[in-house]
This record gives structure tokens, sequence and C-alpha cells, in this order.
């Protein structure tokens, strides 16, 4: 049992007596590994079918509204003014592919997206491809994971999940008739793909324990037979299991992935009947892409290149020793991505942080870069299907600089405007500034630091400044604009991102110097980071506020055990913070796979290490900072008990009188809100929490 004991009308704190938050029940249960016995109060919180478990969740919830009530007007007013700034009507930049356009559009009042496509030309008459909005009208939570078109532009194919856990059911549209009928496939993964005999796909298929990817079946939607099963994946370090078709529609392609090693298997796309066939055995620690065009393929590969380098191979000898180098292996680049056309080759680059944009002409084999001015910026190569097109669209970004998509002519090189997010109301980048730091780190590294900030502040250490990170899996923190941080940032706030190692923006080194047994730099970066942002003068301590969501959720679990004082407040979003217990407990979604990343604690090495910073297992008697935790309850990433016991077990070790908040969705998972209002409001939730707290200051 618990107990939760509220005020009955909660006004300003200062005014009332501050709710109580629900107190759980200690239930101790002794975890021994390695010669270790930890006890873990909160091992029941597991079972999401016990009544107990969801009466004591709804009762976290209950306390955060009363404990923020006072901050309703606040929220009411930060989600209006987010909403402001949307275009309720918006749409995407279109893209062509196989004889017609393609777009999503917004109508107003809305949350979900309506998928269209216009023939031939941009000024042809619309035709609905698919309305989510009437698809989820009798679900609190509904999203389309993928779809794909077949190639005679008659059916759609789509996946949908109504819980927020990747289980995805498959849906078939006749777009000639409209009508949508179900196939009876469940427990798939996000990825369908029509092969191009117009009559069968593939699609990937789920675990339902793990929840692994771990199977493609092959379906014929013109006869009743079940789905055939074509690939299954035995090892389960590998997590990851895709289908797609090849750009040139040529092939029907399988990548099994593991976090250090990947496999791919083609099959002719015009003979979907036949059996795959693997493109490179796998090996331990090589990964590799494919590209296919005109009876060969581009091999993008980590083989004998830390930071990769460009292959190609006929396709009829496709092992790595047939592969001939295009781009070397350049020690202070990464190569992260290419596009191929019929005349040209595109490459994706990243130096120093910063992504670059290489245009290689395949006949004369004369290159040059795409133009980009800002100190600090994300771009990337944008959504591309034709190949016989001269043009490319990337897209643009930076921390002041809306989403922009443009083409760009690879011959001429004019750039033409596509699409640019849209800002309503007053919103001019010319107010805001944005500057990137290299802070040095404890061991001499340098650590670079993206900051946005309205013009004319003082850097005297009065501003509240919210420092984000993430730092794991290689993913890279990049400067993206975020409209609704406007409403921080025009409220004196400076926001900055430490583009800690862990991530990949300074090279494949970058991310092993922030995994495994070299996880702890990760948290020691942004410490180091919020210390040389004090020393600059952009905040102070008590102006100080950390926001990592997921991974980066362990991150500020980890931080704030090591440093709570550097912080007045502090969002973990879904964190991952029971490690040590997640990581040996095969059964929960992802974990096996994990191992590459974090380790396999049944080896003592792993173990002693993970234990050393695993946020949940070193909570400690001491101040903690300001928390508010998010979670999900159907959350198939980092399940839903992991923030829920963290946050039991600080309030049982805290010693000040800081906030600890909790708030689970309970119709939703990792991402949270599904519709695009409804995630606002979690955000001004978010917000409130942080000015509120910068306020009282």
């Amino acid at each position: 049992m618990f107990i939760f004991a509220m005020m009955a009308s909660c006004g300003p704190a200062s005014e009332t007596n501050d709710p109580e938050p629900p107190i759980a029940e200690k239930r101790p249960k002794e975890l021994v590994m390695h010669g270790d016995t930890r006890i873990d109060n909160y091992y029941w919180m597991r079972d999401r079918d016990d009544p107990e478990v969801i009466e004591y969740l709804h009762a976290e919830n209950a306390y955060l509204e009363a404990a923020m009530a006072h901050t309703e007007d606040l929220q009411e007013r930060l989600f209006e003014e987010m909403k402001a700034r949307i275009p309720q009507d918006d749409q995407s930049a279109p893209f062509y592919e196989n004889g017609y356009y393609y777009y999503t559009r917004y109508e107003e009042g809305q949350e979900y997206p309506i998928y269209c496509r216009k023939q031939g030309s941009l000024d042809a008459e619309e035709e609905i491809i698919l309305d989510v909005n009437e698809l989820a009208e009798d679900h609190p939570y509904y999203r389309v994971g993928s779809y794909d078109i077949s190639l005679d532009n008659r059916w759609m194919a789509f996946t949908a999940d109504t819980v927020g856990r990747r289980q995805y059911t498959i849906l078939i549209k006749d777009l000639a008739t409209g009508d949508i009928r179900e196939t009876g496939i469940s427990q798939a993964g996000g990825d369908v793909s029509w092969a191009a005999d117009n009559k069968t796909f593939f699609y990937t298929a789920i675990e339902p324990e793990t929840l692994r990817y771990y199977r493609i079946y092959r379906y014929n939607i013109t006869d009743e037979t079940a789905p055939e099963l074509v690939y299954e994946e035995e090892d389960d370090t590998y997590y990851y299991i895709g289908v797609s078709r090849s750009k040139d529609n040529r092939y029907m392609t399988i990548t099994a992935n593991a976090t250090l090693s990947n496999e791919i298997w083609i099959l002719e796309a015009d003979r979907p009947q036949d059996d795959f066939r693997v493109f490179q055995p796998r090996e331990r620690a090589l990964r590799y892409r494919v590209w296919s065009y005109n009876g060969k393929f581009y091999v993008l590969t980590n083989d004998q290149a830390e930071n990769w380098r460009l292959m190609e191979t006929s396709e009829d000898a496709t092992g790595k020793q047939h592969w001939r180098e295009i781009i070397a292996h350049r020690p202070d680049v990464l190569l992260e991505n290419i596009d191929v056309f019929d005349d040209y080759l595109v490459v994706q680059e990243r130096e120093r942080g910063l992504r670059q944009i290489q245009v290689i002409n395949k006949v004369t084999q004369e290159s040059h870069y795409v133009d980009f001015d800002e100190e600090a910026y994300t771009a990337n190569i944008g959504v591309n299907r034709e190949m016989s097109t001269p043009v490319l669209r990337f897209n643009y970004t930076s921390l002041t600089t809306p989403m922009t998509s443009y083409d760009y002519h690879m011959e001429t090189r004019e750039q033409t405007l596509v699409k640019q997010q849209e800002v309503l109301g007053s919103f001019d980048p010319e107010d805001y500034e944005t500057r990137r730091y290299y802070a040095k780190a404890r061991d001499g590294v340098e650590v670079p630091v993206t900051l946005v900030y309205r013009e004319g502040i003082s850097r005297d250490g009065s501003n509240p400044l919210l420092l984000y990170a993430y730092g794991s899996y290689g993913s890279s923190a990049d400067p993206r604009f975020n409209r609704n941080a406007i409403s921080l940032l025009d409220r004196g706030f400076v926001y900055a991102i430490a583009h800690v190692r862990g991530g990949q923006e300074l090279g494949r080194h970058w991310y092993e110097d922030g995994k495994l047994l070299n996880k702890k730099n990760t948290f020691n970066d942004f410490i180091d980071c919020a210390e040389f942002l004090v020393k600059e003068g952009y905040t102070a301590p008590e102006r100080l506020f950390a926001f990592g969501g997921s991974a980066g959720g362990l991150l500020m679990g980890a931080v704030i055990n090591d440093r709570p004082e550097l912080f007045q407040g502090v969002i973990a979003g879904v964190p991952f913070v029971d490690v040590v217990t997640t990581m040996l407990d095969e059964s929960i979604p992802l974990t096996t796979a994990e191992y590459d990343e974090w380790g396999n604690p049944n080896d003592p090495e792993y173990y002693h290490y993970m234990l050393s910073y695993s946020p949940y297992d070193n909570v400690t008697e001491q101040d903690y900072p300001n928390l508010l935790v998010t979670s999900g309850l159907h959350d198939s990433q980092v399940q839903y008990w992991e923030p829920t016991k963290w946050v039991a077990k600080l309030r049982d070790y805290h010693t000040g009188d800081q906030k600890m908040l909790l708030y689970t969705n309970m119709e939703a998972g990792h991402g949270g809100a599904s519709g695009r209002f409804q995630r606002l409001r979690e955000q001004a939730r978010q917000y409130a929490f942080l000015l509120d707290l910068a306020e009282s200051q």
C-alpha cells in the first residue's frame, strides 16, 4: 500500500501548505550478482497488471497536478502562445516520386496529419490518401508508423499503433476506390515495403515479449494465404531487422542490425517469390550500407575505416573482397551518408561537429561543397526519390533558422527555397544570437557547446539557462530550430546544447569515448560544460537547469547524484535510470541488444562499472535539485517502472525540500502523446516547471 495526502485546494506555495507526495510502501527484494547483494525496495512496481501499481501512478499524477496547480494559468498561456506560432493548416515540403508529388498537411483544430498527393504537377487536384484524424477518432493514441505505395500507384500499405508500444497492425488502402481493409497482421514492426509486382509486400514482425524486430514476412494481397516467413534472426543481439526497396526499385533489402555490426540480404524486387541472398556475411564490428545503381552497388562501410569510407562493387560480386575504394577514410572527417543520382554522387560529411554536403560529378569527378554561413547549424540530405534529376533536396536549420528545405541544382549551383517552417507571430531571427564554444573537459578534451539567447543579455550570471544533452548510441545532438523554445528565450532563458562524448559530433571516436567502460566521460563532459557556462557568466548554479531524455535521462540521473548543487532544476524525460537491474533482465525489450552500448553485466568488470554510475543504485542522502520526471505506461524502450522506482527512492533519501514530481502518460509510450496539441500540453507543463523555479530565485 501507499499513503497519499493532498490539500483540498492549492494556490501558490507561499500561501498554502504544499501537498504531500504519495509514499510508496517498501517491499525489500534481494538482488544478488557477483557476490553483491542489493536491496530493491520498489521492485514490486514492475507489475503493470497490478491494480495497486496503476493506482500509485494515478496518485503520482494527482500529486503533480496539485503541486503545480499554482502554474495552471502559466501553463495555459504557454500552451496558447506555442499553439499560436503554429500554422494550423501547415503543410510539409512536397517531394516527387513515380509520377506524383507527396506531402502531408494539417487542418485547423485537428491533431493528426493528412497524407496527400498530386499527379504530375503541384497545380493538379489533391488526392487524400490517408486522413489519420478519421482513423484516430476512437483511440486516445494513434500513430502511423510508416507507409509505402505500390509501383503502379494503386495500393497503400501502412502500419498503425494504437497504444504507443510500437506493436503495429498493417492495413491496406485501395487508392482507386478509397476502401481500407484489414490484413489480420498484428505484432508488426514499423517497416512495410512493396515489391515490384504490385501485389506482394514485405514487413517486419516483432517478438511479443521482448519487442525485438526479428522476422521478415512476405504477404500477397491477391490470395487468402497466411503471411510467409522469409527471414528470422536468431541472434538476440541483433535488435532491429528492417526491410525496404532500393531507390532504383531494383532490389528488396533486409538489414539486420546490432550495435556494432550488421548484415544485409538482397532480392530482385521483380522476383518477390525468390529467396533473399546475403550481400556480405556479418562480422564482428563490421558495419555497411548499400545503394544500388546501374549494375553495381555503392557501399558505405567502416571496414578498416573508423570514420567510414565509400566503396563500390558489382551486383554479381558483393562480398567485401570485391569492394573497390571510391572515397578514402579521413581521420578528421566522418562520412555519414550518401545519395545516388544518374550524374551525381552526394556525400554528407561531418567535420569538427558540423555537417557538410559534398556534390561529386560522376562523369568529370569534379566536386564542390554547398555553402553554409552560420557558426552552428544542421544540414542533411533530404528526400530524393528520383535518380534522373540534377536537383538535390536538402534541409537546413539552426537554433535561429527554422527548418528549411531547398532544391539545389547540382550543375548550376542555384538554390531554390521550397519550404521554410513558418513561425506565426512576431518572431524575428535577428532578435536572437547563437554561439559555438569549446569547453575544456577535466581530461583536456574540448567539448562543443552551442548556445542561443535573445540579443542584449548580460553575462553577469543572472540568466536562467537550460542545458540539454543526450550522449549515447552515437546519436549527435545537432543544433535545430525549436519554435516552442521561443517561450523560454523571450522570458530571458539561454538555451544550450552540450555535445558530450557518446554522441558522434566529432567522429566515431567521440562515440567510442562515451560508451562501455568510458561512459563516465559523458557525465563528466556535461558537468564540465555546465561549469564552463557558469564561469563565462551566462548563468549561475541557482539559475541553471538541465534536461535530457531516455539515455539522456540516464545522464540527468548520474549528474544529479554527482553534483546536485550545480543545478536548480532538472527535467528527466522517460529516463533510463535503473541500469544494472534492467541490463540483467533479458526478458525486457532491447536488453541483450544493448550489451555493446553499456556492457554485459554478467561480466563482473562491466557489472561493477555500471553499478558505479547507475542513477537508481547511487541515490544517496543529500539535497537534490527540483526534479520533474516523465514516463509512459506503454513505453517499450524505457519501462515505466524505472522512473517510477527512481522517484520513490529519491524521495526516501532526499534531505531537502525541493520538489520531486513524476508524470506518467497512461495512454502513451516512449514518445509521449501522439497528437500535435496534446504534445504541446506536455511541453507547456515542463516549461512552467522551469519558469516557476526561475521566477522564485
